[in-house]
């Protein structure tokens, strides 16, 4: 039985509970879309029309949906082994994909923890820095530092860790102390405040902290706000001099994202530590990892230092098996060498954006593109879904991040389609300041 859409949005309404979403305001006045299939850079309705899908599904779908190559991996082999944990077993898939995702990482980072999203990624990472410190004898190394407007995840750990007040201000009374550094601003020099900051803070507390964990390069969920190399180069350095250790947040800049596999690797740094999610699984299976250097990894040798941390469905093997079929269709099809033209458009579609009365600070990186749409632009803000309004009328589903408009496309939408999408963005952003 197929449901008219009127009661599938009845069921939704009555039953489903939405994510970042005011719920009452929703059920009153939201008309959503409809999703029946989805394929390349497209999701459709039940009625045919199509929406391109600007930002790849909250970042996961890095290679459109319904890869062709993926859905037939996917279908290969659910047949054959779709779950085992991996306690005191091990499988081909898990082994293989370790292996392929140590020799992407950068150098040195050859141990991989299994887990279900980005959130647990970092919550994996928190847990190795603490456990790290412990076994080194430093237990009182157990604070963090994070980014203003950092986002990190959902899980209770990292919400600590995010610098966007709105995500954490329910449950700030059992979160966990984390002292947040400022952001440079991207033609910041390296004698400025951000850097002059993070300086005072690690002469001041060194000793106390554990660790850094940052976006490298661009933070997401805050606006993508997008800072200099230097300053994840700078956090190297101070980590290292002081004994703490760097995350890096890959978890939406990695898998080419911002041009190169990595974010980090446009500063020169090696991180201790590395979580990565959405594009591992190109949007087809809730899958993730950490990857830690084998400094990390030989703390937790022994019974009384292990890594007791685990999740029911780490290194599941479908998701396995769909995360080396990505890896080799980034292989075959060389993405990250099409990022290049594309971001090539990005950047002078937002440029102009960024000229429009009423628009300022255009910014973009590899496969990212953002302008702000008011002088103080908040994830509050309300300018960003006047444009989504109209960006749906013309065919595009263009979530914004409040006063923020931006686009992060699938990594191979095609050249066609992304000059119509990027046409849609211009128009309706046009339509919304200059009216």
């Amino acid at each position: 039985m197929t449901l008219s859409r009127s009661d599938v949005v009845a069921l939704d309404k009555r039953y489903v509970w939405h994510p970042y979403t005011p719920m009452r305001r929703y059920i009153a006045e939201t008309d959503p879309l409809v999703v029946a299939r989805a394929e390349g850079s497209k999701l459709f309705e039940a009625d045919g029309r199509g929406y391109f899908d600007a930002n790849s599904s909250w970042w996961v779908s890095a290679l459109g949906h319904s890869h062709p190559r993926i859905v037939a991996a996917l279908r290969d082999q659910v047949g054959t082994l779709a779950h085992v944990s991996l306690a005191g077993v091990t499988h081909e898939l898990a082994a293989r994909l370790a292996e392929a995702l140590a020799k992407l990482a950068p150098p040195g980072l050859e141990h991989v923890f299994f887990s279900d999203d980005g959130s647990t990624a970092l919550e994996v990472a928190l847990k190795m820095v603490l456990g790290f410190h412990r076994a080194h004898g430093a237990p009182d190394r157990s604070k963090f530092v994070a980014l203003r407007g950092a986002f990190h995840g959902e899980t209770l750990g990292v919400t600590a860790l995010g610098g966007v007040e709105l995500f954490r201000q329910a449950f700030s009374s059992v979160l966990m102390d984390v002292w947040f550094i400022p952001v440079p601003a991207p033609d910041e020099s390296e004698s400025g405040p951000a850097a002059k900051a993070a300086r005072q803070l690690f002469e001041a507390h060194g000793k106390e902290i554990a660790g850094v964990v940052v976006e490298p390069l661009v933070q997401g969920a805050t606006g993508m706000r997008i800072y200099p190399p230097w300053f994840l180069k700078l956090l190297r350095d101070l980590t290292t001099e002081h004994g703490a250790l760097l995350v890096d947040d890959e978890v939406f800049t990695g898998y080419g994202r911002t041009g190169p596999f990595w974010a980090a690797t446009q500063a020169g740094v090696v991180p201790d530590i590395v979580a990565t999610a959405k594009g591992l699984s190109g949007g087809m299976f809730p899958m993730a990892a950490t990857l830690a250097s084998q400094r990390v990894f030989d703390a937790f040798l022994e019974p009384h230092t292990a890594l007791y941390y685990g999740h029911s469905y780490c290194g599941n093997p479908l998701g396995a098996r769909v995360a080396l079929e990505v890896l080799d269709i980034y292989r075959d099809e060389r993405i990250l060498d099409g990022i290049v033209p594309r971001s090539a458009k990005i950047a002078a579609c937002f440029e102009t954006l960024g000229a429009m009365r009423g628009a300022s600070n255009a910014r973009s990186l590899g496969m990212i593109g953002a302008v702000d749409l008011a002088e103080d632009a908040s994830y509050t803000g309300g300018v960003g879904w006047r444009v989504y309004t109209e960006a749906r009328k013309r065919g595009a589903y263009l979530r914004p991040l409040g006063d923020v408009v931006y686009v992060a496309p699938p990594l191979n939408i095609t050249m066609s389609d992304l000059d119509e999408l990027l046409g849609i963005v211009t128009e309706s952003v046009r339509a919304v300041v200059l009216a």
